[in-house]
């Protein structure tokens, strides 16, 4: 089982399960359909958008897990 990182490209956490998706949108994190997806990892967006990095990982992770 894939194990997501904060250095991870935002399209290669959106491809490890697509139960991510509502765990990154109760985030705050709602332009997974933006260009920039294919080229920020998870800790640019989370700076960008005012998210505890290490939080949201902990969160997706255990979503992926479950």
């Amino acid at each position: 089982m894939a194990t997501i990182s904060k250095e991870m490209l935002i399209s290669e956490v959106l491809e490890t399960d697509q139960r991510v998706i509502p765990v990154l949108l109760d985030a705050g994190m709602h332009c997974l359909g933006c260009p920039s997806h294919q080229f920020e990892s998870l800790e640019e967006a989370c700076a960008v958008h005012g998210i505890d990095v290490d939080a949201l990982t902990a969160k997706l992770n255990e979503t992926i897990q479950a």
